[in-house]
């Protein structure tokens, strides 16, 4: 459709109180542009609702989670859905989807893990990571290596000892993203480990 973000944005803040039903249809919209504001809408939903509502939206979401497939609605849905709502809950969904086929719900799995970062917490990115560290795509390293360093920016020595333990076995991409905010000697010295 040729829409930006912020415009897809903007309209979604006008419809955030579309009832779920809609959104779900909205969500099934062979646009890109659509299936993202239908996800702006639930994020925005799950985030004001109460326990009740934040479990619709979460349903909902994992209901129709074939329909969230690129890595840009991954990035604006996972943590905010998936992450927020499986904080005080089982996260053993997280380990199912990273064995996913599905590239987009992998990328779910490691992105949701986000949300447990901010809180200070990382032991399920660390394995979900180092399960992932095989994995074929690319979009998947650049996500785990997005979170890895998400880690080292609240907690510098946890990614450390990750990188001491993994660097060897990581793609080059996810190291990379790692490494990004690291000094530049300490980037090269991993690099050079290679």
């Amino acid at each position: 459709m040729g829409l930006a973000v912020g415009e897809v944005r903007s309209i979604a803040k006008k419809f955030r109180f579309l009832p779920l039903e809609e959104v779900s249809q909205l969500i099934q919209s062979p646009y890109h542009e659509c299936r993202a504001a239908a996800l702006f809408i639930w994020v925005d939903q799950y985030k004001k609702g109460d326990l009740s509502q934040k479990l619709e939206v979460f349903e909902a979401y994992l209901a129709h989670l074939e329909y969230v497939n690129n890595w840009d609605l991954v990035d604006v849905s996972a943590r905010d859905i998936v992450g927020a709502f499986l904080h005080t809950q089982d996260r053993q969904l997280l380990y199912d989807f990273a064995r996913s086929e599905r590239i987009w719900t992998v990328r779910v799995a490691i992105i949701a893990t986000l949300y447990f970062i901010k809180k200070k917490e990382y032991s399920d990115t660390l394995a979900i990571a180092e399960s992932l560290l095989s994995h074929k795509h690319d979009l998947i390293h650049k996500a785990c290596g997005w979170m890895l360093r998400e880690v080292g920016q609240q907690d510098l020595e946890v990614l450390r000892e990750f990188l001491n333990e993994h660097t060897l076995a990581m793609p080059r991409t996810m190291l990379r993203y790692a490494l990004e905010k690291l000094p530049e000697s300490e980037r090269q010295y991993y690099l050079k480990l290679k």
